[in-house]
């Protein structure tokens, strides 16, 4: 998800695309430990991405 396509979001798709990010993330962990991920690498753009939300919703509060 790039950083333009996030800022045009509200408030509230926002912390709902944050929880369902985190859900994922945590599915995709557990998956990983079994070791049943085909996609390792979607761990860590989901992370990113998650950052990403933050930092909109942190800069939101500020302004």
């Amino acid at each position: 998800m790039k950083f333009s396509e996030i800022k045009e979001l509200s408030e509230a798709e926002l912390q709902k695309k944050h929880r369902e990010l985190g859900d994922e993330l945590l599915h995709l962990q557990v998956r990983k430990q079994t070791g049943q991920v085909e996609k390792p690498h979607l761990i860590k753009s989901i992370r990113r991405d998650r950052a990403r939300i933050r930092t909109v919703l942190h800069q939101t509060k500020v302004n």
